[in-house]
């Protein structure tokens, strides 16, 4: 198991970062994939078409969202922790990402670059 912590600027405020990572449909629009997501702790999201999936387990809007990521049968959740600080005219965000297989390592990480932030930062950009 690895764990990973990674840092990331996107020119928006936190309050429309927020929105854009929990709205099903403005995740659709900047993944081009479907997404099931609330803001519910408790309920179950997908992403990107299922490839991710998991349980929201806390939310602070425009600041904070707590997930467990599913891996097959794994005994130690996978969480994720999506913190969001304001910076000027940028948002700030911090990704820690736990208990990761180590199969899935270099998976996640190109996951979290390529596909994720990267067209997290074309929508607003």
């Amino acid at each position: 198991m690895k764990n990973l912590k990674k840092h990331y600027k996107i020119k928006a405020t936190p309050p429309e970062v927020y929105a854009a990572i929990t709205n099903p449909f403005s995740i659709e629009i900047w993944t081009g994939e479907e997404a099931v997501m609330s803001t519910r702790a408790g309920e179950e999201f997908s992403l990107f078409s299922g490839d991710i999936a998991g349980r929201n387990l806390q939310f602070e809007p425009d600041r904070k969202i707590i997930q467990e990521w599913y891996f097959g049968d794994q005994k130690e959740p996978s969480i994720v922790t999506i913190t969001l600080e304001p910076d000027k005219y940028f948002t700030k965000i911090e990704i820690l990402h736990t208990n990761i297989p180590d199969d899935a390592f270099d998976d996640i990480l190109n996951g979290w670059d390529e596909s994720y932030f990267r067209g997290l930062k074309e929508f607003f950009e």
